[in-house]
């Protein structure tokens, strides 16, 4: 069985200022974005997820049950609706905004995962790969 929960660091992104850039991100934003590397700590509590992302200048949490739709709050206080879903070794986020549909799928294996994000109306896709610590 996949082991979701940990603590993970962001080592490499590939197409992360293009898809940042797509989906309307302004340029100031998009800089500091792609220049930080983030931790992300994943933990349940009973059917309770709870997805801590942090960097040098902010950090946000989300705390969700699968398959039921939430509210995420983005940097400069833009909301979208998020559902995730776990499939396999994948955990799975379809999120809907002003700005369009997107998806982020979380591939995990022993040492960690990769995250592909893909904008829907622009077809672009963003890796990034995280290790677990």
């Amino acid at each position: 069985m996949t082991n979701f929960e940990g603590t993970f660091t962001n080592f490499k992104n590939e197409k992360l200022d293009e898809f940042y850039s797509a989906i309307g991100i302004p340029w100031v934003a998009r800089k500091m974005m792609t220049a930080s590397s983030p931790t992300i700590e994943i933990s349940k509590s009973d059917d309770k997820w709870t997805v801590k992302t942090s960097t040098l200048m902010s950090s946000s949490s989300n705390t969700f049950q699968l398959g039921q739709e939430y509210e995420e709050t983005m940097m400069g206080g833009r909301s979208i609706k998020n559902t995730t879903v776990i499939e396999d070794n994948k955990m799975i986020t379809t999120s809907q905004s002003d700005r369009g549909k997107s998806q982020r799928v979380m591939e995990f294996d022993d040492n960690g995962f990769i995250m592909t994000m893909t904008h829907e109306k622009t077809e672009l896709v963003a890796v990034r790969h995280f290790k677990r610590v």
